[in-house]
């Protein structure tokens, strides 16, 4: 521990100071005020898709490229899956856990195609 403590120069500790400052005032700030406080509606309905936003940003790209450049063939066993996946999406949209099967059908297509069939 020590020499851990020794080789960290000022700035990082610096740096791990301030964000942690910062992190408890972000976290505190609600208990701060009295009062109840709303978002505009505007603010809620935008929060509404911060997770499926925040899902298809990591996923995406995995789905569609290899070590970093797009995918040039037809034999990956994800482009079916993610065909499967949208496919259900579309077919239950609005009826219950939409995603969790969309994820479930998915995952059914591509395993047997990854590990099966070596894709």
């Amino acid at each position: 521990m020590a020499d851990w403590f020794a080789a960290t120069d000022a700035w990082t500790v610096l740096t791990i100071l301030g964000l942690a400052g910062v992190t408890v005032v972000t976290r505190s700030f609600f208990f701060i005020f009295d009062k109840d406080w709303t978002l505009p509606p505007w603010a809620q309905r935008g929060l509404q898709y911060a997770p499926i936003a925040a899902l298809s940003a990591v996923i995406v790209p995995e789905m569609v490229m290899l070590q970093g450049q797009l995918i040039h063939t037809l034999k990956d066993a994800r482009l079916y899956a993610v065909a499967a996946g949208l496919a259900y999406f579309f077919w239950r949209r609005g009826q219950g856990q939409a995603v969790l099967g969309t994820i479930l059908s998915g995952m059914a297509v591509y395993l047997p195609l990854h590990i099966g069939w070596g894709w």
